[in-house]
């Protein structure tokens, strides 16, 4: 159990959730989305009975059966239904058309569900957040991606005023918008290394929670962030393939090269570097994101990014992000993967983050030190106190 003393967040409340991110309905047809190593397996809930299917229970025990109960006609909303689709086996990587309903009908995503629904909601083991932004402007829907969820983030992340989170993301926002690049200092195993990202004095976006009507668009939930898309990279960081192995990446022009091994198991480097040299643009850095909630930590990424102090590189497609990089750019539609990685206090114990800095029109200006952020940003939250 996470510890909550520090936190005062109210119950989790699926009718604050919606009003919140998406408005009081106004009769919009909704439905939940989840994913399934055997989509079939929806027929009459048999994926209810496999305990490591916890992710999509949540889809049907918290959204779906809560939607039953009543909170759809107390929201405005209609239907209330619940499908699966084919998990991808990938961050971001595009689904397949098919999908099933409970009464094991086959169905089209594109024919039966995107046409017809207003608000569709993902609860997935695999982020779908970049097809589906794709297909939410191309159908005209709203709707959110909640992949990894856990109780933890149910009630912490979920349970916050989605208002007063856009407002503090703003502030955090105009701070480093306009930069014209960022280099954060890494120092592991006893080796110091710098990663340069380039910006262009872009406007800096954020990932608020807030979806409107009026604007086809997903929210990314739990939400809080300030992200960029890098026009340029360079520079070397570290990479944690998994508990035991821990990488130092290479970039050049925008694009990882090549890993070196620190500790652990050679072949997954190997795999890596192979990968690189078949597929270079799997090695594309697509985001630079800053998180900006005060939140508990999950134990999943979806949720510990968006905490204030923690930073995340992306590699791959960034076109949900507004960037360019495609799936079509990828040799292989099954690479065509968003992967953050994560830099934060509980995931990545081994890596120290001495400083992080922004540059913008001529000046430096230090953003964060050893995963905190620096009286610049908390002097513009109003955290720093007064004499």
């Amino acid at each position: 159990m996470s510890d909550f003393s520090k936190y005062d967040f109210p119950p989790f409340s699926i009718q604050r959730l919606m009003r919140t991110c998406f408005e009081e309905g106004e009769g919009e047809k909704l439905c939940i989305l989840i994913d399934l190593p055997n989509p079939e397996d929806i027929k009459d809930f048999k994926f209810l009975d496999d305990p490591s299917l916890s992710i999509q229970n949540y889809g049907h025990e918290v959204f779906y059966k809560g939607f039953k109960a009543g909170a759809l006609e107390e929201l405005n909303y209609t239907g209330g239904d619940i499908f699966a689709y084919q998990e991808v086996g990938g961050s971001n990587l595009d689904y397949e058309d098919e999908c099933f309903d409970p009464t094991g009908k086959q169905l089209s995503l594109e024919k039966d569900i995107f046409p017809n629904y207003g608000i569709i909601l993902a609860i997935t083991t695999w982020s779908a957040t970049a097809p589906l932004t794709a297909d939410a402007k191309k159908f005209g829907f709203r709707g959110a991606t909640m992949h990894g969820l856990n109780q933890i983030i149910v009630d912490s992340g979920l349970s916050v005023d989605y208002h007063q989170i856009s407002e503090e993301a703003e502030i955090q926002r105009s701070a480093l918008t306009r930069a014209d690049a960022f280099e954060i200092d890494f120092e592991v195993e006893g080796q110091k290394t710098t990663l340069r990202l380039e910006c262009g004095q872009q406007e800096a976006q954020k990932s608020h929670g807030l979806c409107p009507r009026g604007k086809p668009d997903i929210a990314n939930l739990p939400a809080g962030e300030v992200y960029f898309v890098p026009t340029g990279a360079d520079g070397k960081f570290p990479f944690k393939y998994s508990e035991e192995t821990l990488g130092l990446l290479t970039v050049q022009n925008g694009y990882i090269k090549s890993s070196r091994l620190l500790y652990g198991d050679y072949a997954l480097i190997k795999e890596h570097n192979e990968k690189l040299a078949e597929d270079p643009m799997t090695g594309a850095i697509g985001e630079l994101g800053f998180g900006t909630q005060v939140l508990p930590f999950s134990g999943r990424d979806i949720q510990d990014e968006k905490i204030r102090g923690t930073i995340h590189v992306a590699t791959g497609r960034s076109d949900h992000l507004g960037g360019h990089l495609t799936p079509e750019l990828f040799k292989s539609k099954l690479n065509a993967s968003h992967d953050d990685v994560l830099y934060a206090p509980h995931k990545t114990p081994e890596v120290r983050l001495p400083q992080v800095r922004m540059y913008r029109d001529g000046q430096e200006t230090i953003i964060m030190e050893n995963y905190e952020q620096t009286d610049y940003l908390k002097e513009k939250l109003g955290l720093l106190a007064t004499a």
